[in-house]
């Protein structure tokens, strides 16, 4: 990679003293010449005359060397630029300039042809993520709407018993409300993206939030049976509470998720220096390294046998927090063994 540099600060010494010898040659050439022509001549009109030939041809040399270094210098790599970006204005951002200067002779120009290069790249990851994002929303959207038109349709149907009925309804309100939890995320996630949530920190208890947070999965934990156990430290923070509540409500929602019945949770909240450190770890199925290296990628989901179940958003979510709370977030899995997060957000602890 290109050690970054500053052109505008740059000076090419070797251009700087051929531009000198060129100008010095050519002052020398029109003073050596004019002396050649008063020798020969003593008549004023003449005079005149050949030294306006003379600077007419000096100039004219002078332009057409000038014009050769433009045409070299500034045309040539302008016109590349030119090309590019209107390949870029049509919506081709594969294109790619060659640096054909070395660290030695990098210009303004070689500095404008490398972020024009950064620049399309990122607008083809962009159009990439455009193109995966309404394919997911698509698909997303698609199979819940599917399920409501189709028992909609079943429970109209006059024959049907009370216990049916019961059953269809149940399937038409968690169809309604896998499409309502898709926009609830997918607003989140472009305000979080778009910056439109800011961060307002505060002083809180965050063993108070988290707690708050960890009743309200009670009933489905004791419906799995599920062992919880949790060691809170009692905590305060400045932070954002209703960003670290998508942090760790997403967390824990992935472990009851996955962990099967008879498992077990365990919920760690501790104090590392001046560090706030959470743990959500679970004894689920687990992952393999390489969706672990994926797992924060918007509507991925690594586990497509529980695809009903989410939208591959939290996630993503919850790796847009941590970035904007300027935190850290890992996870270490294996396949049968279980994941666990681990959050660490730095210099918050209110003594």
């Amino acid at each position: 990679m290109r050690k970054k540099r500053s052109p505008l600060n740059s000076f090419s010494f070797s251009g700087a003293i051929t531009f000198f010898i060129l100008i010095a040659l050519t002052m020398q050439f029109a003073i050596l010449l004019y002396e050649y022509i008063c020798k020969r001549t003593t008549s004023i009109p003449l005079l005149a005359v050949l030294i306006l030939i003379e600077i007419i041809i000096i100039s004219a040399f002078c332009t057409f060397i000038d014009w050769i270094r433009r045409k070299f210098t500034v045309e040539r790599p302008t016109k590349r630029i030119l090309d590019a970006t209107e390949k870029i204005a049509q919506g081709d951002f594969s294109v790619r300039l060659d640096i054909y200067h070395d660290d030695s002779k990098y210009n303004q120009y070689d500095l404008i042809m490398e972020n024009l290069n950064k620049m399309a790249a990122e607008l083809q990851k962009t159009e990439v993520l455009k193109v995966d994002f309404i394919s997911n929303v698509s698909h997303e959207i698609k199979t819940p709407l599917a399920v409501i038109q189709n028992y909609a349709t079943l429970i109209q149907n006059e024959n049907l018993s009370a216990e049916e009925r019961k059953e269809y309804a149940k399937i038409l309100k968690l169809a309604s409300k896998r499409i309502t939890d898709l926009i609830t995320n997918i607003l989140k996630l472009n305000k979080l993206e778009n910056q439109e949530i800011q961060e307002k920190k505060e002083v809180f208890s965050v063993t108070e939030a988290l707690s708050e947070s960890i009743v309200d999965f009670l009933p489905i934990i004791e419906s799995k049976n599920i062992n919880l156990e949790c060691d809170l430290d009692d905590i305060k923070i400045l932070s954002n509470r209703s960003l670290l509540e998508i942090v760790w409500n997403n967390l824990i929602s992935n472990a009851v998720k996955f962990t099967p019945n008879g498992g077990d949770i365990n919920i760690l909240l501790k104090k590392q220096e001046n560090n706030l450190k959470i743990e959500v770890k679970d004894s689920g199925c687990g992952i393999s390294p390489e969706v672990g290296a994926r797992i924060f990628e918007k509507f991925f989901q690594g586990d497509t046998s529980h695809a009903a179940e989410g939208n591959g958003l939290g996630l993503a979510l919850v790796k847009r927090v941590i970035d904007i709370l300027g935190a850290q977030i890992s996870i270490n899995s294996a396949i049968n063994k279980g994941s666990t997060f681990t959050v660490i957000l730095p210099d918050c602890i209110e003594e």
